[in-house]
């Protein structure tokens, strides 16, 4: 294919200068808002899907909510 047949379908509002554009200019931002995590894949290969690890989950929240109010009461 030449270049020179190749033609911009791009809309001109789409027209992009990145010469301006900042470099890893919100990288920080998204680090401390991102709620993405990476298993292990160990782990990963225990649990079907993303459902079966937030089920996981909130099964141990349950727990540790259910044991921790138990020595709290007791003591």
């Amino acid at each position: 294919m030449n270049p020179d047949d190749l033609q911009d379908e791009l809309r001109p509002e789409y027209d992009f200068d990145f010469s301006k554009a900042v470099r890893g200019k919100y990288y920080k931002q998204y680090m401390e808002s991102s709620n993405v995590v990476v298993l292990e894949p160990d782990v990963a290969a225990a649990f079907q899907n993303a459902e079966a690890v937030n089920q996981a989950l909130r099964a141990m929240l349950r727990f540790a909510e259910q044991t921790s109010s138990l020595t709290t009461h007791s003591a």
